[in-house]
């Protein structure tokens, strides 16, 4: 019987970070530099929260917003999770509060992030895996 893997085993190792009074501009040209959804926020070092494009581009959209840094839209209260927690057990915490990211944690150090997208890519693996097609010579 197989176990179910560790979030360690499918997060996104040495996250990409922005300080907490660093620019829309600057998180967002980041995220797009380099392909990612979510950024951890720290402020003096330590971790405060978590941004997304989502955040970003909503506030942008809403001109009421007088958003100046990234600490007036990120997400304070943040999902963390240590290494060796189930895989399951986050997704399913994500999904039924729908959480768009878990930050992922090693002695209260900021080790890697786990986010929906990561979730759909973990589960399009498993169902290819499941579901592989035969090579041809399978009897109808």
């Amino acid at each position: 019987m197989k176990k179910i893997p560790a979030i360690k085993s499918v997060m996104t190792a040495f996250p990409y970070w922005i300080e907490s009074n660093d620019s829309l501009t600057s998180a967002k040209n980041m995220m797009e530099e380099h392909s990612i959804s979510h950024l951890p926020v720290k402020e003096d070092g330590q971790l405060v929260g978590v941004v997304a494009t989502h955040d970003i581009d909503q506030a942008n959209a809403n001109k009421n917003i007088q958003a100046h840094s990234i600490k007036d839209i990120c997400v304070l209260n943040v999902y963390k999770v240590e290494m060796s927690e189930p895989l399951d057990n986050v997704v399913s915490h994500m999904a039924s509060h729908h959480i768009g990211s878990a930050l992922v944690m090693k002695d209260d150090r900021l080790v890697g992030v786990f986010t929906v997208n990561d979730a759909c890519r973990c589960f399009v693996e498993f169902m290819r895996y499941q579901f592989r097609t035969g090579t041809g010579n399978d009897i109808a």
